[in-house]
């Protein structure tokens, strides 16, 4: 309590005492016990008030003993399995001079960060730098040690040996698993395309690599469907330890085609899971051809070709509004880039074509000429420039929208207008400036099963491609959107209540999931049925049933523990009659097998970057008697103030009425007033 409250506290005491003196004894001549009584509970009462009045307080301080925080991160792929990473653990656990220096937290990692250190060496990928990214984001700048326990073979994610995000974490790694080189040739990277045009060849590219010492020739065969379509003799040394084949290979019938490439073993090789990879091929007889029309040169028409073009059915062209008609025979879709007066005579094309078109406005835009050319739309542009922000449309389900996240996507660039559209239609994407939602679309899908068209309202869509990978580090947030829209505005077929998402070709199980949509009679999304996938293993005709479970607004099943091999599958909705069937192909490939020895020497770089030490799995007691002897991990002393009030002035209030009455009390029985 400082000094001002306490000669506050003693003032009152004095001036509560004068008026008490004032009160009872000031031209008084009344003496004796019930004076005496009676002044002192007028004293309680002037004295309580003051102190209510200065409600005198203190400070309190309280002080804590913060431990440093270490974490343990423990590698749970299946390429550690077997090894001496449960002894390491357990050692660390058991330690309880550890367990009194530091707030130790345990942690898992596969492809993601687990919350716990339960291991099951279940985990199909390895993705070390993104566990670190997480922990970075989770405990902040908290005073911490990190200790890795792991084989240093990522497989998925950024390089880990370049991990700088915060230099004042140690990393303290523990190399697991086997840490001696063997001679080893190996299949590495496989590039192929997903799919392939009857009657043409497509390309296959082949990286065979060996590690070693010596100098070996290895044979390299290369099979389709159990054919042998392409042999070659490679020869490997430590100096040129990889080879790159390149052919070309027939697409002569309509099919999925499996590709197996696989090396020889050599005479003392310990693996051989890496020496052979498949990939797979479907081989179709149509290609849907697009084309971009524009006058005006912008990145949006580069970003729209490479969005589109990802998947390899679909073919982009790009074109000037006065190309002749004779260059637009084959197209099948036009997307129409902030058309002006030029674009005339392509309208009168489309429109006796009945051509399905996707048009993109903009600052650009000739509105009077677009206004007349169709009447799908018409909007009063004031000619005024506005960044207009995007808001998702929870209802959309014209198509599967569910994956899609429009999170931090940049404004585009438009003119203020009011938008009137003349068809029926959904909003995809509302509209927002400068933070206010307006009951205006931004992107729109129009039209019935004859006629099908979209439109977006505003120019630099590139920026959502790229805002994507800076995202999820891949751009597959918006190029799953864009390919959904080309494939419905590409088609004219009418619309179903039931259909089903997959891939032709799952690499690996890991991935393995199918995506389902219902709708009823009135084409509104139930989310009450029952939907059930039957697959069948057409090498052993092994029959198995998944339900499929509900997660937001679509259907999906996971069967990503089915083993390698080609299945047929039926997917039905339980009374009602509605089915979909296909089929697809899981790749006989783990990633993880790829690896046999530990990369101990990369786990030392990055201890080194970070200031810490590099351990095998033998040296764990070592590590725990560093992290116990490091001075900057010591436990800090922490205060904490408190201001506490001296008293409770309820209680206070309440000493007070009760002073008050009982004085009033003993005036009252004494007969005084």
């Amino acid at each position: 309590m400082d000094t001002k409250t306490v000669l506050l506290i003693i003032l009152a005491a004095i001036v509560a005492l004068g008026l008490v003196l004032f009160q009872y004894y000031y031209k008084s001549k009344k003496r004796g016990k019930l004076g005496l009584w009676l002044s002192f509970l007028r004293f309680i009462a002037w004295f309580g008030a003051f102190l209510l009045v200065i409600n005198p307080k203190f400070s309190k301080n309280s002080y804590t003993l913060e431990k440093a925080t270490l974490l343990v991160l423990v590698d749970n792929s299946t390429s550690v399995k077997g090894s001496k990473i449960q002894e390491s653990l357990q050692k660390m656990k058991e330690s309880t001079t550890l367990s009194d220096k530091f707030d130790i937290q345990y942690h898992s990692f596969g492809d993601k960060l687990n919350a716990s250190d339960s291991l099951s060496f279940h985990e199909k990928n390895t993705n070390i730098s993104k566990a670190l990214n997480t922990l970075e984001t989770i405990y902040g700048n908290s005073n911490r040690a990190l200790v890795l326990i792991t084989d240093g073979n990522q497989t998925v994610g950024e390089d880990y040996e370049f991990y700088t995000k915060s230099g004042d974490t140690p990393i303290y790694s523990v190399a697991v698993g086997d840490t001696t080189r063997y001679e080893d040739v190996r299949v590495g990277q496989l590039n192929v395309n997903k799919y392939a045009f009857l009657k043409n060849k497509f390309p296959l590219e082949v990286y065979v690599n060996y590690e070693g010492e010596g100098t070996v020739t290895a044979n390299v065969t290369i099979t389709e469907n159990g054919k042998v379509v392409y042999r070659e003799d490679v020869g490997l040394s430590k100096t040129r330890n990889s080879k790159v084949i390149n052919t070309l290979l027939d697409a002569s019938a309509v099919g999925l085609k499996n590709i197996s490439v696989s090396v020889e073993k050599l005479n003392n090789e310990r693996n051989v899971a890496n020496n052979q990879r498949t990939a797979a091929v479907e081989v179709i007889d149509e290609k849907t051809n697009i084309a971009i029309v524009s006058e005006v040169m912008h990145p949006d028409i580069g970003a729209l070709k490479k969005s589109i073009e990802r998947n390899e059915q679909r073919a982009v062209v790009i074109r000037k509004p006065t190309n002749t008609t004779t260059d637009l025979e084959s197209i099948d879709l036009f997307i129409l880039y902030q058309p002006t007066a030029r674009f005339s005579s392509l309208y009168r094309y489309i429109k006796q074509k009945k051509a399905n078109t996707f048009t993109i406005t903009g600052p650009k835009t000739d509105w009077s000429f677009l206004n007349r050319a169709q009447n799908s739309f018409t909007k009063n542009s004031y000619e005024q420039a506005e960044e207009t922000g995007p808001v998702q449309n929870a209802g959309f389900s014209i198509f599967n929208t569910e994956d899609f996240d429009s999170t931090d996507f940049p404004p585009l660039s438009s003119n203020l207008g009011d938008i009137i559209i003349n068809k029926s239609h959904e909003v995809l994407l509302g509209q927002r400036i400068k933070g206010v939602e307006l009951n205006q679309p931004l992107w729109a899908v129009l039209g019935d099963d004859l006629e099908r068209e979209a439109i977006l309202f505003g120019e630099n869509v590139w920026k959502w491609r790229m805002q994507s990978y800076r995202n999820q580090q891949d751009f597959t947030n918006f190029d799953a959107l864009m390919g959904k829209l080309i494939r419905y505005l590409s088609t004219n077929k009418p619309k179903a209540r039931f259909t089903v998402d997959y891939e032709s070709v799952y690499e690996g199980n890991s991935e393995a999931k199918l995506t389902a949509t219902y709708f009823d009679e009135a084409f509104i999304f139930d989310g009450n049925a029952t939907i059930n996938l039957q697959l069948r293993n057409k090498d052993t005709g092994k029959e198995r049933e998944i339900p499929m479970l509900l997660k937001g607004g679509y259907y999906e099943a996971d069967f990503s523990d089915i083993p390698a091999g080609q299945y047929d599958f039926t997917a039905k909705v339980v009374n009602e009659g509605l089915f979909k069937s296909g089929s697809f192909a899981v790749l006989d490939f783990d990633v993880e097998q790829q690896f046999l020895s530990t990369d101990y020497k990369k786990l030392g770089r990055l201890a080194d970057n970070t200031d810490a030490g590099s351990y095998f799995s033998t040296q764990t007691d070592d590590l725990i008697q560093d992290l116990l002897g490091a001075e900057r991990f010591v436990p800090t002393q922490k205060s904490e103030q408190n201001i506490v009030s001296l008293i409770d002035f309820k209680f206070l209030l309440g000493i007070i009425v009760a002073a008050l009455a009982l004085e009033w009390l003993l005036r009252k029985y004494n007969g005084l007033t």
